[in-house]
């Protein structure tokens, strides 16, 4: 059941609820940040899952985090009503609704909010009042979001978007590392070869394990981060594994290389990447964390369209080999070779890292 604390009715607020992939909520941020310029006053609450709620702890404009049990793909209308109830009593201005689907659309109207803004979606007039529609060719993700900030009479919002970011403090990374048994004083780099979308946006783990070696030659006390969900443990430990130990070691895996994919929780990792001297990553959340952090970052496509969903860190580089059968946006290779990924070599990433890392 998902409840709501109670609150006293003293001012009107403004209710955003975030998008269910991590990536897409952080992109929503400058949405956020907008919202809290035109309205200082007005303290902002969003409604997510409880897995992104952990990223949404990190944005300076969010007030209160109302997080939801609601199943995936189930109406649970009685829930929603029970829930909806207790957002009108809290007193909401305006209603922000990011999931396209009418179920989330349902929750503002049955709180009775006055002004309710969103895209078209499952056809949810009535429900949205202040209608957005999609462009074509789309827009990137973070103008895709940031325009709902705006009147649905305006194009596209003004060029002067504030980039998405996240705040951590530099304690939580140091209590992270300790509690790890990592040392605080080495160069961090962080990988993240996981991908929640599909096998096909991967870049192949004998890449990574390749780029990893590379680094220690370069700076031999260098930590190399691999982070991820426990459904990426298994890719991760294969990148370990293909990474050649020094005979002097008499160990299975390099003493530099850490898989902590399903070892720490999203927020733990969130810390990891702010310490992160640099970020290799598919496109993937992580990806848009290392981003929001301001991390130096070289992100991985392959199936997806970089121009969509860019990193945005001030030093970021998008490498994608822009096949002709390429972005074609499927979970697994529909020509079944994933050329996209596999010929990406390490070499050009490690050209990248190298240029991120001088810059840095």
């Amino acid at each position: 059941m998902s409840t709501v604390p109670a609150l006293p009715l003293r001012q009107l607020r403004t209710l955003v609820i975030a998008p269910n992939w991590i990536g897409d909520a952080i992109m929503a941020q400058p949405l956020l940040a907008l919202l809290k310029q035109q309205h200082p006053d007005r303290p902002i609450d969003v409604v997510a899952s409880a897995w992104v709620a952990l990223v949404l702890a990190a944005m300076p404009e969010v007030d209160s985090i109302l997080t939801t049990g609601f199943k995936h793909g189930s109406l649970q209308l009685r829930e929603r009503w029970h829930f909806a109830r207790q957002l009108r009593a809290r007193g909401y201005a305006a209603a922000y609704v990011l999931p396209n689907t009418l179920k989330f659309a349902l929750l503002p109207w049955l709180a009775g909010i006055r002004l309710r803004v969103g895209y078209k979606g499952e056809s949810r007039y009535g429900l949205i009042n202040r209608m957005h529609y999609d462009q074509i060719p789309p827009r990137p993700m973070v103008q895709f979001y940031a325009a709902l900030a705006y009147p649905s009479s305006v194009q596209a919002p003004p060029l002067t978007i504030p980039k998405p970011r996240l705040v951590v403090a530099p304690e939580k990374s140091t209590a992270v590392l300790k509690r790890l048994g990592l040392p605080a004083e080495h160069e961090v780099i962080a990988f993240a070869p996981g991908a929640e979308f599909g096998n096909a946006k991967r870049w192949p783990a004998r890449h990574f394990a390749e780029l990893a070696g590379m680094i220690l030659q370069r700076a031999p006390a260098t930590l190399i981060l691999l982070l991820g969900s426990g459904k990426d443990h298994a890719v991760c430990q294969e990148i370990a594994e293909l990474l050649p130990v020094p005979l002097s070691q008499g160990a299975s895996v390099h003493p530099q290389i850490h898989n902590l994919a399903g070892k720490t929780s999203l927020d733990e990792a969130v810390a990891l990447i702010a310490h992160a001297s640099a970020v290799v990553s598919n496109d993937s959340g992580l990806l848009h964390i290392a981003s929001a952090l301001n991390r130096p970052v070289v992100a991985l496509y392959g199936p997806t369209d970089p121009d969509h969903a860019p990193p945005f860190s001030d030093i970021a580089s998008a490498l994608s080999l822009r096949l002709p059968c390429a972005p074609c946006r499927q979970r697994e290779c529909p020509l079944g070779h994933g050329d996209c990924m596999g010929k990406l070599e390490s070499t050009v990433v490690w050209h990248s890292l190298q240029a991120a890392l001088g810059a840095g």
